[in-house]
């Protein structure tokens, strides 16, 4: 059973940063793109940034590039998206997801993780 569960998420001001984490388990991720998307209220669930397990590629939002680092830990499974220069625009759920590489989806989903900007 593959869980994914993220953390650290809260209430920052505008301009500070933040450091989500998602704790995956129940598999082996090697041939795994793990990714995080947000959605902001009232708004459809946008692509944030993803990551290889295996390669290292990074690919990251228009919106989000320059402000939003990607990272994963392999020896405690871990993905991590660091967000700086917050903008009260960036508040949203922030989902971690995990598909296969080969098929381009992401199958398994996490609860969120709540991410609000205070201007």
């Amino acid at each position: 059973q593959v869980q994914l569960v993220e953390s650290g998420g809260g209430l920052v001001q505008a301009g500070g940063s933040l450091r989500l984490s998602c704790a995956a388990s129940g598999r082996t991720f090697s041939a795994y793109r793990m990714g995080w998307f947000r959605q902001a209220p009232g708004k459809e669930r946008e692509f944030v940034a993803s990551i290889t397990w295996s390669s290292l590629r990074s690919d990251y939002a228009d919106s989000v590039r320059g402000r939003v680092t990607i990272s994963r830990d392999n020896a405690r499974n871990t993905v991590y998206l660091e967000i700086d220069s917050l903008k009260p625009e960036d508040t949203a759920v922030y989902y971690c997801a995990a598909g296969l590489i080969i098929t381009g989806k992401y199958n398994y989903w996490g609860q969120g993780t709540q991410v609000s900007v205070s201007s």
